[in-house]
């Protein structure tokens, strides 16, 4: 005769109750140090105490609880970037989350490719958090900012080329750095200059403000600018390579230093010297760069550390409305000269 086989049953999650009692404090205390709440004085052995006893039942707090016990969360979201951003704007991030993370906020990412501006706002506001920082591939208005402000979110920061109505604007203002590449190029001589503009979708949010400031720096000289369209691959750094000689080019500002490096190698195999028949410029000034032969020029970027915003970040969350709205630039930019112009 066949048993029936027992039903397996889930150990009970445990509480802030079993910790307390394990510890031997308080629940309140409990809450108090696996908060981090600095405002109750508990001692370090008793710290230590309830965080081991924690660890051993494997308690965590409830976000959800403790949000409703605080009024709002401690969530903030970042927007995924649906572009290469290149590993300088992803160092700026990776510091803005450990930033947000020592501050006790959570960073959560949210994937929101094909939203609209709108729609992405509604989504946002959804997840109700207590801030908002986007980069600027949504394009916010300020329906939208007002929408996430009324469902809750204390700050909504915009990181992009111009200004959101209603929203702490962080520019970063992509024209300094082709202004910056210009003026290079233009003092070294060079007057017949080309622009690499990928043809990646989304990448347009830097490439045309880039190409815009290089045509704005030669305004007013005999120096033209060519806008030349490349793909982030051999194949079509090789294509452009090959018609080079017949574009009468003396030099190149190519976006971005990977572009940079993919079309000077390509332009090396085609036979065209760099900078003998022509100077290329990228922008990032990425450690690579330096490396190669010739060593590459390029724009270098300072961008405000991550760790300032995660600080206006806070300074919102805990004072929403003593502070003005903050419109100011979040980047500079000057020409790095190498070997290749």
């Amino acid at each position: 005769m066949s048993q029936t086989p027992k039903k397996q049953v889930d150990p009970p999650v445990p509480t802030s109750t079993d910790v307390a009692r394990l510890a031997g404090v308080s629940r309140a205390t409990v809450s108090y140090v696996l908060n981090n709440t600095s405002a109750v004085r508990i001692s370090e052995p008793t710290r230590r105490r309830v965080r081991e006893a924690a660890e051993e039942l494997g308690y965590v707090p409830h976000a959800a609880a403790r949000s409703l016990r605080a009024g709002h969360t401690r969530m903030v979201l970042l927007p995924t970037a649906h572009i290469p951003v290149g590993p300088l704007y992803g160092q700026f991030f990776n510091e803005l989350h450990w930033a947000l993370r020592n501050l006790d906020y959570t960073v959560v990412q949210y994937g929101s490719l094909g939203l609209s501006g709108d729609e992405a706002a509604r989504a946002w506001a959804e997840l109700r958090p207590v801030a908002v920082v986007s980069l600027g591939e949504i394009t916010l208005n300020a329906r939208g900012v007002e929408l996430l402000k009324r469902s809750g979110a204390k700050a909504v920061i915009t990181m992009g080329p111009q200004r959101v109505e209603g929203a702490h604007s962080l520019v970063m203002d992509q024209r300094e750095v082709g202004i910056a590449a210009a003026r290079h190029l233009l003092e070294r001589g060079y007057r017949r200059i080309g622009a690499v503009v990928p043809e990646e979708p989304g990448l347009d949010i830097f490439a045309k403000p880039r190409l815009a400031g290089l045509r704005k720096a030669v305004t007013g000289t005999e120096a033209t600018v060519e806008p030349l369209g490349m793909r982030y691959d051999e194949e079509s750094a090789a294509a452009l390579a090959a018609r080079w000689r017949d574009l009468g080019l003396d030099a190149v500002f190519a976006y971005n230093d990977e572009y940079a490096q993919l079309l000077m190698h390509a332009l090396q195999d085609a036979g065209v010297d760099v900078p003998g028949d022509t100077a290329v410029m990228g922008a990032d000034d990425l450690l690579m760069g330096k490396l190669l032969r010739p060593s590459l020029s390029t724009v270098h970027m300072d961008l405000t550390p991550g760790r300032h915003l995660a600080d206006l970040v806070d300074r919102l969350v805990q004072n929403p409305s003593g502070a003005a709205l903050e419109n100011h630039d979040l980047m500079g930019a000057y020409a790095v000269a190498r070997e290749s112009s």
